[in-house]
């Protein structure tokens, strides 16, 4: 539960709503080229070097995609989680076995057909990469604001890496957070691969049931 000490702030909440319809709006108009599209996915599989488990968001157009590092990454004999949404207000996931075993889940997001894995199998995960529409180099991130990652990364390991892909454009001076916003320690786009500093002490405190 939250906090009652710490109530959503409505100014927060508004400036990430207007981020989240300029990015969206900007994605649909821009959409990046194949090779920079590939690039992104390169350095994306290169930061996933030495992780056992990497745990995705399977990712609808325009997202930057990650079903392309997802087989990557199985090829590689590394272990995929991907989220399961349909019908589970707690996170849970399930394993990635190929391009084959996904079906339409909720709003027609594709996830594994196999059976769900309670919200702790995040724990497995060395490297966790989440849905984004922006962030900054301080590691703040806003998301797509339905708060489900908020509620995921409770259950992460305590060393896991928590990483975005974005278009670069996307990378601010500074966005919107509120007090329970876990930052991420990695930001990789088409031009580069950020490392921020200063984010090892998460939050500690619940979202709200509606937090992004």
């Amino acid at each position: 539960m939250t906090d009652p000490a710490v109530a959503p702030d409505p100014g927060v909440a508004k400036a990430k709503n207007i981020l989240r319809s300029h990015v969206r709006a900007e994605r649909a108009r821009f959409p990046l080229p194949d090779a920079s599209r590939a690039a992104r996915l390169a350095r994306a599989l290169r930061c996933c070097s030495g992780s056992r488990v990497v745990a995705l968001y399977a990712s609808v157009p325009p997202e930057p995609d990650t079903l392309g590092l997802a087989d990557a990454l199985a090829a590689a004999g590394v272990r995929v989680l991907l989220p399961k949404l349909a019908g589970f207000r707690t996170p849970r996931w399930a394993w990635y076995s190929g391009p084959a075993s996904l079906v339409s889940g909720w709003r027609g997001i594709p996830e594994p057909e196999g059976p769900a894995l309670p919200a702790e199998a995040l724990a497995e995960a060395d490297l966790i990469w989440c849905s984004a529409l922006a962030a900054d180099a301080s590691g703040r991130r806003v998301g797509t604001g339905g708060g489900w990652y908020d509620r995921a990364l409770a259950h992460r390991s305590r060393g896991a890496t928590v990483g975005v892909l974005l278009n670069d454009r996307e990378v601010r001076d500074a966005v919107p957070a509120d007090a329970w916003d876990v930052p991420v320690h990695l930001i990789v786009t088409e031009q580069r691969a950020i490392r921020c500093p200063g984010v090892e002490a998460a939050a500690t405190q619940d979202p709200p049931s509606g937090g992004d």
